[in-house]
């Protein structure tokens, strides 16, 4: 099953790099007009004098990186909640661009990882995106089994989760799905290019920015072989007294927001975006005591965080990048809500190549 999911994800790669380059493709003479029109939709003509495309050169890049996802239940009545984290690795890998194509291949280093400490967590993250010329694409599919409690807020009574091997409570029967699309329109696109900052394939030489407008759709499933929240509390009306060993969230939101790059002498530069979303979602709990289940519709509430640093050029690039996705779901529960999180965060240097001739 694991292989199926690394397949689907990097034919996702794959599709949405080619449409992010769709400028590239030469059309057929007997394109049907309305096809032609839909691919035309997607093409971009750069100012030259803000971005310069090196998308038919060939860029080698080398990086680090670390996904994660995350999980919060939260009183806000009582000011209380209790976090979760996964113990997610570092990976170290190398990727190329060429025209619409671009590949990654990443390697897990298990010694960086503290399982002493946080625990063991097993899963597949699949979470990628996919920065079009005129589009952003975040695409999550994630899959944990284990987690560690990061805080509680003096809530848990004695860390009575804590076992003898690590030290942090550690719930290693907790199961997450995430499994979300978000879409992002970028207005500007002939002066600003997300590309320049995470792609490592435009080069944009002055500041600019754009207005950005889209959509995000998502659900998530958490679940433990007992009650989520955990037992012998020193407060026992935290979330209501009530408690679950199952929840599901659906969510539809739509976002706005703004994105800006900040270019200095040319070539050092500070890419800052942010995304805020509203809608509205359906949040189920499976309560432990009473076998019941419970459902609400409610209030989404979602963000976007995307920053990088770093220094670009026609031939060299170096930068650190971040971006994190917040979702906030109003539960069945009075006065409290459910946080859902993931993110990525990375360090990539790249070269670029100029080619004599077309590889294809």
């Amino acid at each position: 099953m694991r292989e199926w999911l690394t397949l689907l994800s990097g034919c996702l790669c794959l599709y949405f790099s080619a449409l992010g380059q769709v400028q590239d493709i030469s059309l057929p003479e007997n394109t049907h007009p309305a096809v032609e029109k839909a691919i035309r939709w997607f093409q971009t003509d750069n100012d030259s004098s803000y971005i310069e495309d090196h998308t038919k050169d060939i860029t080698f890049r080398i990086f680090g990186s670390r996904k994660y996802n995350y999980y919060d239940i939260v009183d806000h009545k009582r000011n209380q909640e209790v976090l979760y984290r996964p113990n997610t690795p570092f990976n170290i890998g190398f990727g190329v661009n060429y025209k619409f194509l671009g590949i990654n291949i990443a390697f897990n280093l298990p010694f960086i990882n503290k399982e002493d400490k946080y625990g063991k967590t097993r899963g597949l993250d699949l979470q990628s995106h996919f920065y079009a010329r005129k589009m952003v694409i975040d695409f999550y599919g994630q899959f944990y089994n284990g987690y560690y409690i990061s805080s509680s807020k003096g809530l848990l009574n004695g860390l009575n989760a804590l076992t003898p091997e690590t030290k942090v409570p550690v719930r290693p029967d907790i199961h997450n799905l995430t499994l979300g699309l978000g879409v992002q329109y970028i207005f500007n696109d002939s002066k600003f290019s997300y590309r320049a900052a995470y792609l490592q394939n435009d080069y944009q030489k002055k500041s600019a920015g754009s207005l950005l407008i889209g959509a995000e759709l998502f659900g998530v499933r958490m679940r433990g072989d007992s009650s989520i929240i955990p037992g012998k509390l020193a407060k026992d009306d935290f979330f209501n007294n009530q408690r679950f060993d199952r929840t599901g969230i659906v969510s539809l939101a739509a976002s706005a927001g703004y994105a800006y790059t900040f270019v200095y002498k040319r070539h050092f530069f500070l890419t800052l975006s942010l995304t805020g979303s509203i809608g509205t979602n359906y949040s189920s709990l499976s309560l432990t005591r009473t076998d019941n289940k419970i459902g609400k519709f409610g209030l989404q509430l979602n963000n976007t965080e995307r920053i990088s640093i770093g220094y670009n050029s026609k031939r060299y690039f170096a930068g650190i990048h971040y971006m994190n996705f917040t979702t906030r779901s109003n539960s069945p529960v009075p006065d409290t809500y459910q946080r859902i999180g993931a993110g990525d965060l990375r360090i990539s240097v790249a070269r670029r190549f100029k080619l004599k001739k077309k590889l294809f």
